[in-house]
């Protein structure tokens, strides 16, 4: 059986799928960003420090940040299931899927964060040191203001990015449509519902994609 049969596929399932694909990405963009963002900052900061013991801890922080960037997304969330399993208290679905999503995206995105406030003019910086603004000021009224679109930038990579893993928590029960197109198209030959869900997948990823760029532009002009 199977084959084309676009006909034989259950649209409230896909729509089911689809909503928990929405889920998982909202709810680990939330907890990327609020992780990533002042991880990030942490790593522009610490990496300019003329202090022994920052120096070092910029250099514990890098190591931990590169480890699991390299770490491939389908390992990491195999190897995580006993912490997922401990936090959420299941490891498949939904719920399951969203810790490794976050373990796995936030430090790719402090990694933009970082490389997006290293583009700030540092006279800019210099400035607001001269005028004795503190460390916490220059972050807030300077450093992130002035790479807001670099920011944007870096947010649009990382939930484009958040979309490929989901797909591949599909692989271990993830949930959404990646489990979806995996459980029919893989396992029972229903090649009509892996198209429709790679369809989908598509052009949320071109949603967001388009959406990230508009604020890019806005926030560039502005």
């Amino acid at each position: 059986m199977g084959g084309l049969d676009f006909g034989a596929i259950d649209w409230s399932e896909m729509g089911t799928a689809t909503l928990d694909t929405l889920q998982m990405m909202g709810y680990a963009t939330l907890f990327t960003f609020v992780i990533g963002l002042p991880l990030g900052v942490l790593l522009f900061t610490f990496s300019r420090s003329q202090s022994l013991v920052l120096g070092w801890v910029y250099r514990l922080i890098s190591l931990i940040v590169n480890i699991l960037r390299s770490v491939p997304f389908i390992i990491l969330i195999v190897a995580l299931i006993p912490v997922t399993r401990t936090l959420m208290g299941v490891s498949t679905g939904v719920e399951g899927t969203i810790p490794p999503l976050v373990i796995g995206a936030a430090p790719f995105f402090a990694r933009l964060v970082e490389t997006a406030l290293r583009e700030v003019d540092r006279g800019v910086i210099e400035a607001s040191q001269a005028m004795g603004a503190s460390t916490f000021q220059i972050i807030r009224k300077v450093l992130l203001p002035e790479s807001l679109p670099g920011l944007i930038a870096g947010m649009t990579i990382t939930v484009v990015t958040l979309v490929s893993y989901t797909a591949m928590s599909g692989m271990v029960g993830g949930g959404g449509l990646g489990d979806l197109a995996i459980r029919y198209g893989y396992y029972r030959y229903e090649t009509g519902v892996m198209i429709v869900s790679v369809i989908f997948m598509v052009i949320l990823v071109q949603v967001l994609q388009m959406l990230g760029d508009r604020l890019v532009i806005f926030f560039t002009r502005k």
